[in-house]
Order: structure tokens, then sequence, then C-alpha cells
């Protein structure tokens, strides 16, 4: 099993810089992507970003440009730093990751609410 653990979440202003980070524990050794999702009330969890092994970086495009999504594999943990943020921004950050084939198995950390203030 895979335990995820975020942190970095909190009350921002619009335009502000805002970073994550995720550690995961366990039994990594099988991950091959680690990303970051996000739901607001009432919404879907969404795709912000995304790094697997052997495999370009995927940003979602309602962020593309205002985050960076970084990796340390030896320390497992997966970072998103945020600029210019904005009120739509607002929502629950989960850390996601995924082992690889063939056991595939989806990991979720407990989400960190991020709020963008006007």
């Amino acid at each position: 099993q895979v335990q995820l653990v975020e942190t970095g979440g909190g009350l921002v202003q619009v335009g502000g810089s805002l970073s994550l980070s995720c550690t995961a524990s366990g039994v990594t050794y099988r991950i091959n992507r680690m990303g970051w999702y996000r739901q607001a009330p009432g919404q879907e969890r969404t795709m912000i970003a995304t790094m697997t092994d052997d495999a370009p970086t995927e940003y979602a495009d309602s962020v593309a440009g205002r985050v960076i999504i970084s990796r340390d594999g030896a320390k497992n943990a997966v970072y998103l730093q945020m600029y210019s943020l904005k009120p739509e921004d607002t929502a629950v950050y989960f850390c996601n990751a995924v082992d690889t084939y063939p056991f595939g198995e989806n990991h979720w950390g407990q989400g960190t609410q991020v709020t963008v203030s006007s």
C-alpha cells in the first residue's frame, strides 16, 4: 500500500503564489506516475498536472503557464508550484500516485485546501 501526505495548502490572495508538497511512503517502488488533481465544491475531480516515467509531463489547459510540477525520486515526493492564482483555483488539491503495469493501483492523498481570495 502507498500513503500520500500533502502539505502546503492555505489562503492566498488573487495573483499570489503557493506551493504544495506530497510525500509517498509504503510500497513506493511500483509508482511510475505522480501528479496533482483538484476538486471544487459541486464539481468533479480534475487533473492539474502529472509526471509519468518515460513520458511527457502533462498540464491541464486551465493552469498551463501558471503551475510547475516537479518530482524528487529519492524522496518519493512531488511538488506543485502555483503562480498568478485566481479565485477559480480555489479547491481541494489531491496528490495522486499510480503504480506501474501490471499493478496499476491508484493512490490518493487526503487533500489540502487552497483558497484564493479576492
